[in-house]
C-alpha cells in the first residue's frame, strides 16, 4: 500500500544556479589515510564518472561528486540552493550547447548534485546556468509520526523501497547497513546541508582502515546504525538514519563516499531488511536505470586505481 503524505501540501520552487569550477590551492597535495601524498580530481565542475548505480570507489579521485557540481554565486541564495534542493528533483540545463537537458538531484555535497547522461555531460561547462524544480522538505509521512523526512522529493516515495510493515513500522530496504563508528565528516552539521562522508572505505589502503565499505555504489540506500539526524546530525544510541550515498571516493582520513539524509527516528520505528536492488536507480526511470550494474562496485574495487602517487611517498 503507497504510504500517505503530504505532498499535496507541498510547495514547489524554482531554483537557479550553475556548474562551479573545480577549486585547488597552490599546495596541490594532500595527505590518505596511511600518510601518503597525493594530488588527484575531485569536488566542483562535470565529471563523468560514477553514475547512479555505479560503483562509488576504486577511482583515483579525492572526494569526487558525480555529474554536475552545482551552486549560486550570491551566499543567501546558494543556501537556499542548498537547503532546498531534494534528492530526485528534476534538474535542467538553461545555458549552453544542452541546454533544455535534464538529470536528477543526487543529494548535497559543499554543493548541489545532479547526475546526467555522459552524452550530455560531454557539453557542459563550468559557468552553465541550471535550474533545480525543488520540492520534498517539509514532506511527512502521515502515518509514521516519528519519522522525520529530509531531502526526499515526493514524486520517488512510491518508487522507493519503503512502505508500511504489518506491525504498523515503517518498512525500508538498504543496501548496506553502517555501524555508527564510520560516521565521519558530518557531524554536528544542518541534515539538509551537504552530507555524511563515511570512513572505513579506502580501496588499497591498510586493511585496518577498512570498515567494510568499498562496494558501495552511487545511490544506495544506507542504514546509519544509532544516528540522529532530526535536527542535525549525531550519535544517538537507538536511533537510526537512512541516507542515499551521493559522493564517491575521497582519499583524506575521516572522509569517505557519503549518504544525503532522507529519513531519521527511533529504530523501534523501522523495520529494516537488506537487498542488493536498493539503489535510487531502480527508483528512476528505465534510461537512468541503464546506468545501474549488480557487482559493479566490486568489479571496480577488486583492482583499485587509488593513490597512484604512493610511489613518491
Amino acid at each position: 500500500m503507497p504510504l500517505a503524505t503530504n505532498a499535496d501540501r507541498l510547495v514547489t520552487q524554482t531554483l537557479t544556479g550553475e556548474v562551479w569550477p573545480p577549486l585547488a590551492d597552490r599546495h596541490g597535495y594532500r595527505v590518505d589515510a596511511d600518510g601518503h601524498p597525493f594530488l588527484l580530481p575531485g569536488m566542483g565542475g562535470v565529471s563523468m564518472a560514477a553514475h547512479i548505480g555505479q560503483a562509488a570507489t576504486g577511482y583515483a579521485s579525492d572526494h569526487l561528486e558525480p555529474g554536475l557540481s552545482i551552486r549560486h554565486a550570491n551566499e543567501g541564495a546558494n543556501a537556499a540552493l542548498q537547503f532546498l534542493s531534494c534528492v530526485g528533483n528534476r534538474v535542467t540545463v538553461r545555458s549552453g550547447p544542452a541546454t533544455g537537458a535534464t538529470g536528477t538531484v543526487l543529494g548535497q555535497h559543499a554543493y548541489v548534485l545532479a547526475d546526467f547522461a555522459d552524452d550530455v555531460l560531454s557539453l557542459v561547462t563550468t559557468g552553465d546556468r541550471v535550474s533545480v524544480n525543488a520540492v520534498g522538505q517539509g514532506l511527512r509521512f502521515l502515518d509514521h509520526p516519528e519519522v522525520r523526512v529530509k531531502n526526499l522529493d515526493p514524486a520517488l516515495v512510491d518508487r522507493l523501497p519503503f512502505s508500511t510493515a504489518p506491525d504498523g513500522t515503517l518498512a525500508v530496504e538498504v543496501a548496506r547497513r553502517v555501524p555508527a563508528e564510520a560516521a565521519g565528516a558530518g557531524g554536528g552539521m544542518l541534515s539538509e546541508f551537504a552530507n555524511t562522508d563515511l570512513m572505513g572505505a579506502y580501496p588499497g589502503l591498510s586493511e585496518d582502515l577498512s570498515l567494510g565499505l568499498e562496494t558501495l555504489r552511487i545511490g544506495d540506500l544506507v542504514l546509519l546504525e544509532d544516528q540522529d539526524h532530526s535536527y542535525g546530525r549525531g550519535y544517538r544510541p537507538g536511533w537510526v538514519t537512512v541516507g542515499l550515498i551521493s559522493t564517491g571516493e575521497c582519499r583524506l582520513f575521516g572522509h569517505g563516499p557519503g549518504p544525503s539524509t532522507l529519513l531519521s527516528g527511533p529504530a523501534s520505528a523501522f523495520t529494516v531488511t537488506e537487498s542488493d536492488s536498493a539503489n535510487l536507480a531502480n527508483a528512476l526511470s528505465p534510461a537512468a536505470a541503464a546506468h545501474f550494474v549488480p557487482g559493479a562496485a566490486a568489479a571496480a574495487t577488486s583492482h583499485p586505481t587509488s593513490n597512484p602517487e604512493r610511489t613518491h611517498a
